[in-house]
């Protein structure tokens, strides 16, 4: 049974909302993140990277940058580029790409549910990463950055929110990818009620990306329980942002993964000891390099495209052993590359498949050894993985188009 509540959302006043959406944080490095803000005052990427406010040789993680960013977050308030609704609501929340839209619901789910697996992961999350992200919402507050949350398609939920999108949206723009962004409110108090009441019947809701963020965001309402002389559990803290989206509506994209060598071996050897595992074929066209199903990866080496796939023998039921991104890992970047720890070798780096394939031919010419393609995992795979409790390979999914911040925000006060 998942709580997902309503919320008196602080978000742009209307007009600015096109000024102030960003890209997640963790997006950009930091060099990218200062040339991005560069002539955008109300950018809210100056919220969420603050240090772009310092000169480099203020760290990233300095106690002072995270007082820039409750400096920055409550100017944009007093200055009414941000404002917050006096009433919880509901928010939908439509992105499109490529002709192709999905619509969630913006509300906020509880850190009960996460703690108790209503809300599952299939991500480990680092230290490093969440003290950054729990230091910046106790700073502000406030929590920025909205997880990225997928359930199984509800018709009735479906229903709810498909008529209120027959309004009006309150706010329309499109991002300078191509990607279009509308808003819109539901402050009915029936309709709030009705949805409510219909999440009550949903089991089990999926992180599909936001891993650190939301294990932030539970640190930081347990830890403001335990300063409580009396648990409040319906205070602000014991829930955290969410934009929530039907399983049939949701893209994963490839993500692929470039390596600087080949471990000493000669480009012959390596492609003689791959034969153990793939069948080897030779790509010629240019329609034929994307991998086309699942079992069937494509790697590009400065002698060209090849297509791998994957024989009978190596495949596995396993939800996780059975997915190619752990196909790869096994037998061909840990037992042939010698990289055990993808998270943490300097020798691999990965790349989102909205890059494309140009990209990895790129970084090839340019110096790594190999790279490979790999067909996405589907959302059913994903679900798999969380239902049998399990953890997918660290960078095993690429979710396009990207929430923008900014756009919701939920005070936890």
């Amino acid at each position: 049974m998942a709580q997902i509540k309503p919320f008196a959302a602080i978000r742009p006043s209307n007009g600015l909302e096109e000024q102030v959406a960003a890209l997640p944080y963790d997006v950009y490095n930091r060099m990218e993140a200062k040339h991005e803000i560069k002539d955008k005052p109300y950018s809210f990427l100056r919220v969420d990277r603050p240090e772009t406010s310092f000169e480099d040789s203020v760290g990233t993680y300095d106690a002072c940058v995270y007082e820039k960013a409750k400096e920055l977050f409550y100017k944009l308030l007093e200055d009414n580029i941000l404002i917050q609704d006096n009433n919880p609501c509901y928010y939908i929340y439509e992105l499109t790409m490529n002709g192709r839209a999905q619509t969630g619901l913006v509300a906020c789910a509880s850190i009960d549910d996460y703690l108790s697996g209503v809300v599952m992961k299939h991500e480990n999350t680092r230290e490093d990463k969440e003290v950054d992200r729990i230091k910046h919402v106790s700073a502000l507050e406030a929590q920025t950055g909205p997880i990225f949350l997928a359930y199984k398609t509800n018709e009735r939920i479906h229903s709810l929110i498909y008529h209120e999108k027959e309004k009006t949206p309150y706010f329309q723009f499109t991002t300078e990818d191509g990607v279009q962004h509308k808003g819109w409110i539901i402050n009915d108090s029936a309709v709030i009620e009705n949805i409510m009441l219909t999440f009550q019947d949903v089991n089990k809701i999926y992180i599909a990306d936001g891993h650190h963020r939301c294990a932030s965001a539970v640190k930081v309402g347990l830890a403001k329980r335990s300063q409580s002389e009396q648990a409040n559990l319906s205070a602000e803290y014991n829930y955290f942002l969410s934009v929530l989206f039907p399983d049939d509506e949701l893209l994963i994209m490839d993500y692929n993964r470039v390596v600087k060598d080949l471990n000493g071996l000669s480009e012959n050897d390596f492609m003689n000891k791959l034969k153990q595992y793939f069948i080897i074929e030779k790509k010629q066209e240019e329609s034929e390099l994307r991998p086309y199903k699942k079992g069937n990866i494509s790697m590009y080496l400065k002698s060209g495209w090849y297509g791998l796939t994957v024989k009978e023998a190596v495949k596995n039921s396993d939800p996780v052993e059975g997915l190619d991104v752990s196909i790869l890992q096994k037998f061909v970047l840990s037992e042939l590359l010698d990289i055990h720890d993808p998270r943490t070798d300097q020798r691999i780096d990965f790349v989102g498949g909205i890059r494309g394939l140009k990209e990895l031919e790129r970084r090839v010419n340019d110096g790594n050894a190999v790279a490979f393609a790999m067909f996405p995992p589907s959302i059913g795979e994903l679900f798999a993985v969380s239902d049998a409790g399990k953890l997918m390979p660290p960078k095993s999914t690429w979710f396009e188009p990207k929430l923008r911040s900014g756009l919701f925000i939920h005070s936890i006060k």
